[in-house]
C-alpha cells in the first residue's frame, strides 16, 4: 500500500513512534544539574545577567516556569540570544494556555532561534490556575494531555525546523501521567518531590526516560531562618494545590503534616537547607534514586522573589 493510502491515524502513530525513537537517540545533553526559578522579580536585563552566571558556572539548563508572569517562550528566546551554550527549558508551559499547533510552533521557533538549546516541558498545571484564572475545564486533565500530545507532534509547521527535534518532557507525579510521559515523550519533569518520589518514578517508567527533578534549596544553616523561608515557599503549593498534596500523601505523609505551615519533617523533605555539602547530598540522593537531571531552586532566605546568587557558585557542577 502506498503512503498516500495509509489511514491518517496510522500516519500519526508512525510519526509519534519515529519521534520517540529519534528523541532518545539524538537527545540533547542538559547535564546533571540545572537551575529552576521564577525570574519575574528581575528586570529583563537582570534576567540576562542571571542566565549568563548560570552558564558561566557550568549548569546544563535554566528552567523557565509559567504562571502569571512573563511568557516563557519569548523569555527563553531572549535569554538564548544572550548566551552561548546554556539550554533553556519550560518548567512548565501550560497546555491549557495554547492549542497543540501553537505549542508546537512556539517550541520549534525557539528551538531554531536558539540553535537547538531548547527543551519543551509541558503540563496540565492546576485547577485553580486553569479553571478559576483561565476559565477552562479541568475535569479530565490526563485525557486532555493524552489527546494533546499526538496533535502537537503532528501539527502542521511551514517554517525552517530546528536541526534536531525539540525534546519534550511532561510534568508528572502520579502513575498514569508518568506512564504517558515514558510512552510518548522524552520523560518527565517532577516538582515538589523528595528523592523517595524520584525512586518511585524511576521504578515506574524504566531506565531510559528522563527524570528532571526540581529541588528547592536554601543556603542557610540556622534552622529557624531556613524553615521560615521554606514555609513561605511551600505555602503556595500545599495544601492548596491537590496535585502536590495528594502526591505527598501517597508517599506516606499524613494530614497533620500539612497543618500550621507543615511539619518540620515535611519542610525538610521538600526543601534542602543547610551547608553547601548538606544540600549537595540531597541533590546526589535524587541522582542515586534515578534522576537524570536535578534542577535546583536557589531560594534566598531574605527575599523569596529573587534567586540566591551564592548558590550558583556553591553548588556549581563539578567537572
Amino acid at each position: 500500500m502506498s503512503a498516500k493510502h495509509v489511514a491518517p491515524e496510522a500516519q500519526a502513530l508512525d510519526v509519534l513512534v519515529r519521534w520517540r525513537r529519534d528523541s532518545y537517540v539524538k537527545g540533547m545533553d542538559i547535564g546533571k544539574i540545572g537551575i529552576w526559578f521564577f525570574l519575574d522579580g528581575m528586570s529583563a536585563a537582570d534576567s540576562v545577567a542571571f542566565a549568563q552566571k548560570v552558564e558561566k558556572h557550568g549548569y546544563g539548563a535554566l528552567w523557565i516556569p509559567e504562571a502569571v508572569g512573563r511568557e516563557p517562550f519569548a523569555h527563553s528566546a531572549y535569554l538564548a540570544a544572550h548566551t552561548e551554550r546554556l539550554v533553556f527549558a519550560t518548567g512548565i508551559a501550560n497546555i491549557y494556555a495554547r492549542d497543540p499547533i501553537t505549542m508546537a510552533a512556539a517550541s520549534k521557533t525557539v528551538g531554531e532561534l536558539s540553535g537547538g538549546r531548547f527543551l519543551l516541558g509541558i503540563g496540565v498545571s492546576h485547577k485553580p490556575l486553569v479553571t478559576n484564572l483561565r476559565g477552562h475545564s479541568y475535569d479530565k486533565p490526563y485525557s486532555y494531555m493524552k489527546e494533546y500530545l499526538p496533535k502537537m507532534k503532528g501539527a502542521l509547521y511551514r517554517a525552517p525546523l530546528p536541526k534536531e527535534e525539540v525534546p519534550v518532557v511532561i510534568a508528572a507525579l502520579h502513575p498514569k501521567m508518568l506512564a504517558l510521559a515514558a510512552e510518548q515523550t522524552q520523560g518527565t519533569h517532577t516538582y515538589f518531590v523528595p528523592p523517595e518520589h524520584t525512586a518511585k518514578a524511576r521504578a515506574a517508567i524504566g531506565p531510559k526516560p528522563w527524570i528532571c527533578a526540581a529541588q528547592a534549596v536554601i543556603l542557610e544553616t540556622d534552622p529557624g531562618k531556613a524553615r521560615a523561608m521554606a514555609r513561605t515557599y511551600m505555602k503556595t503549593y500545599v495544601p492548596r494545590l491537590p496535585n502536590y498534596t495528594n502526591n505527598l500523601k501517597a508517599l506516606g505523609w499524613q494530614d497533620k503534616d500539612f497543618e500550621n505551615g507543615c511539619s518540620d519533617a515535611l519542610v525538610d523533605a521538600i526543601v534542602a537547607w543547610g551547608s553547601a555539602d548538606k544540600i549537595r547530598d540531597r541533590i546526589e540522593a535524587h541522582l542515586k534514586a534515578g534522576a537524570t537531571h536535578v534542577c535546583i531552586l536557589p531560594i534566598r532566605v531574605d527575599n523569596e522573589a529573587l534567586p540566591d546568587p551564592r548558590v550558583l557558585e556553591a553548588l556549581a557542577p563539578r567537572n
